[in-house]
C-alpha cells in the first residue's frame, strides 16, 4: 500500500461526518424527555443466560460458536412474562427499558428474517419476546430502547476485531458489505415492526480500536437510516469516546460522567443528554455465582449521583434462563421505587444543580428549586456558593423549616438530623 493510500484510509472515518447532522424537531423533543426520565433498566438476556456465566462466556472461555449455538435448541424460558417484567420495572420508578436485541454472540432475541439464528426460529419456545415486551411497554407507558451489537462472534462475514477470535470463524470469509447490509436490514425490522422506539443503543465499536488502519463502520449512513425510519429515535454508541456526529446522547460505562474508575469513561463530557450504565451486581448477563447485589441505599446513591451530574442511570439486570427476573433484583427494584415515590420530584425532570459534586453529595435543580442531596450521614452543615439569595429552606421529607443563613458568597445550611438509615437527606431551597 502506498503512503498516500494509507493516509486516505486513515482519514476516511473522519471525512464521513463532513455534511453535518441536524436533528429533527421531534428528536430534540425526545432528547428533552430522555434527559428528564433520569432512570432506566437495562436487560441483558440471551442464550448465554443458559450457561449462567455472563454474556461474554463464548469469548471468555474460548468456546466454538458451532457448539455454543446448539444451546438455542434447548432455550425455553417458560417463566417469561412481559407484563410482570414491565410492571415490576414501572413500580421501581424507571421510565424506560433498554433490551438487548442482539449481543456479541450473534443470537437475535426477536423474530428476524435476516437469519434463522433467532428466538422464534431456532428455539422450541418459538415466541417473539421482543414483540411481547414492546406491546407491554406501549400498554403501560414505559419507553422501550433497544441495544444492538455492532460486532458478532459467530457470523463469518463480520471482519474480526480484537475479540471473539477463538470461536472457529474463518477470517478469509469476512465480507463487510454483507455484514453491514445484514445489520441495516435488522435495524429496519426493529424500527418497523415494534412500534415507537426510544433509542438504538449500539455497542462493539471498540472491537476495532486497535486496527493499524482505522476501521470505517459507516456510521453516518446507519445513523441516517435510523433517523429516517423514526426521526424521534435517539442514537447512542458505547464507543468510550466523545460522541460522533449523528448521536443524540452520550454513554458512560460503569462510571458517572467525569469519573473513570473502571477505565472505560475517560472521554470529555458533551452538551448532549448523558447516561451512565451500571450493573446491579457484578455482571451484565446472568451469572449464577454472582449474588453480590448492590444494596438499595447504594443504588439510590448511585441514582442521585448521576442526577447530580445531569445524567440518567441505566441500571442493569440479567434475567434468569427461565425468563424470570432474579428475586434479588426484584427486591432492589421495589426498594428504589419506594424511595422515588417519596423523592422523585428531586430527580425527575431536574438538571445538574448549581453546585458541582462535593464530598458530602450533590445538588439537582428544577426551576427556582435547588435540591441539596446529602449522601454523607456525618455532615451537619454545608456551605453553598450560590449566586443568588435563598428565600426558604425545608426538609424535603417532612416539610419542616431548615435553618439557613445568607452571606456574601452564598448560603450556610444547617442540616436536619440524620436518622442513621436514609441513604439521602434532601433539603429544598427556594432561590
Amino acid at each position: 500500500m502506498s503512503i498516500l493510500a494509507g493516509l486516505m484510509l486513515a482519514i476516511l472515518p473522519c471525512r464521513t461526518w463532513a455534511q453535518g447532522y441536524v436533528p429533527a424537531p421531534e428528536n430534540l423533543e425526545a432528547r428533552e424527555e430522555f434527559a428528564g426520565d433520569k432512570f432506566g433498566i437495562f436487560l441483558h438476556w440471551g442464550i448465554y443466560s443458559m450457561f449462567a456465566q455472563g454474556e461474554w462466556y463464548l469469548n471468555r472461555d474460548g468456546l466454538k460458536h458451532e457448539e455454543y449455538s446448539k444451546a438455542a435448541s434447548g432455550f425455553y424460558p417458560a417463566g417469561f412474562n412481559a407484563a410482570e417484567w414491565v410492571s415490576a420495572i414501572k413500580a421501581s420508578g424507571a421510565r424506560y427499558i433498554c433490551f438487548t436485541t442482539r449481543h456479541h454472540d450473534g443470537f437475535s432475541m426477536f423474530h428476524t428474517k435476516q437469519s434463522p439464528y433467532n428466538i422464534v426460529d431456532a428455539t422450541p419456545f418459538g415466541r417473539d419476546v421482543l414483540k411481547e415486551l414492546a406491546d407491554e411497554c406501549h400498554k403501560q407507558g414505559i419507553r422501550l430502547h433497544l441495544y444492538y451489537s455492532h460486532l458478532d462472534w459467530g457470523r463469518e462475514d463480520y471482519p474480526q476485531g480484537r475479540t471473539g477470535n477463538g470461536t472457529g470463524r474463518d477470517p478469509s470469509k469476512a465480507d463487510w458489505n454483507s455484514y453491514y447490509n445484514f445489520m441495516n436490514a435488522q435495524l429496519t425490522e426493529l424500527l418497523t415492526n415494534y412500534g415507537k422506539i426510544g433509542s438504538i443503543w449500539f455497542d462493539g465499536f471498540w472491537d476495532h480500536d486497535s486496527d493499524p488502519v482505522p476501521f470505517d463502520w459507516q456510521l453516518e449512513e446507519q445513523y441516517r437510516l435510523i433517523h429516517s425510519l423514526q426521526p424521534a429515535c435517539l442514537v447512542a454508541n458505547n464507543h468510550h469516546t466523545t460522541p460522533f456526529e449523528g448521536e443524540d446522547f452520550q454513554i458512560f460505562e460503569r462510571d458517572l460522567p467525569g469519573e473513570n474508575k473502571a477505565g472505560l469513561s475517560g472521554q470529555d463530557i458533551s452538551a448532549l443528554p448523558l447516561e451512565t450504565c451500571e450493573t446491579m451486581n457484578g455482571m451484565w448477563g446472568y451469572k449464577v455465582a454472582d449474588q453480590d447485589y448492590k444494596s438499595v441505599p447504594e443504588l439510590v446513591r448511585l441514582l442521585v449521583g448521576a442526577a447530580g451530574k445531569g445524567a440518567n442511570l441505566l441500571m442493569n439486570i440479567g434475567p434468569q434462563p427461565d425468563g424470570r427476573l432474579p428475586a434479588a433484583a426484584l427486591e432492589r427494584l421495589k426498594g428504589i421505587g419506594q424511595w422515588l415515590d417519596k423523592y422523585g420530584d428531586t430527580i425527575y425532570g431536574t438538571t445538574a444543580g448549581d453546585i458541582p459534586e462535593q464530598p458530602w453529595g450533590v445538588t439537582t435543580r428544577k426551576g427556582d428549586r435547588l435540591f441539596v442531596h446529602v449522601l454523607d450521614g456525618k455532615t451537619r452543615e454545608v456551605f453553598l456558593p450560590v449566586g443568588t439569595k435563598v428565600k426558604s429552606a425545608v426538609d424535603f421529607s417532612t416539610g419542616a423549616k431548615v435553618q439557613f443563613d445568607n452571606c456574601r458568597h452564598g448560603v450556610h445550611v444547617t442540616l436536619p438530623p440524620y436518622d442513621g438509615v436514609s441513604p439521602d437527606r434532601v433539603v429544598e431551597l427556594a432561590l
